[in-house]
């Protein structure tokens, strides 16, 4: 199947120029299961999936409702003490993200890989609270806006 067939593009969001890659229509599709089943294949169970603030915290919780349990990474002042944070870069902006600190195997999800930035800040911050990143999985890899990379992704946009 093609999946791209459920995703929406949505032009000039959240800024102008910025093709918007809306998964609402995949997420409420009888396919989105089976989605979860691919993705979760594509890596090595880990001790936790670490959901990336927002839609990262649905395919990281479908993906550890099986294996593993869930790290949140959130927005800074979404989580109680204690936390790591990590600022960075993206591309219509600057942010920073917190997780709290532990131990053990994790991999990283989001719903699309863009330029890198956020996985990139997420990777590190995973690192300074402890943890080891064995993966880093997306549903969609938008691969013209960055250069070739290990993120695993289950749709590719060249």
């Amino acid at each position: 199947m093609n999946y791209k067939n459920l995703i929406n593009e949505v032009s000039d969001f959240p800024i102008p120029g910025v093709s918007f890659k809306d998964v609402s229509p995949l997420l409420s599709s009888s396919h989105f299961p089976r989605i979860i089943n691919i993705m979760r294949g594509m890596v090595e169970s880990p001790d936790y999936w670490v959901g990336i603030d927002a839609r990262g915290f649905i395919f990281a919780s479908a993906l550890a409702t099986k294996t593993g349990g869930l790290i949140m990474c959130r927005k800074k002042g979404k989580l109680p003490p204690p936390v790591v944070n990590e600022t960075y870069s993206l591309e219509y902006g600057e942010d920073t993200l917190e997780i709290q600190p532990g131990t053990g195997t994790v991999v990283i999800v989001d719903d699309v890989y863009a330029t890198g930035g956020t996985m990139n800040a997420v990777e590190q911050l995973c690192i300074k609270a402890g943890y080891t990143v064995i993966d880093k999985l997306v549903l969609i890899d938008l691969q013209f806006l960055h250069e070739p990379t290990n993120v695993k992704s289950l749709i590719q946009y060249e």
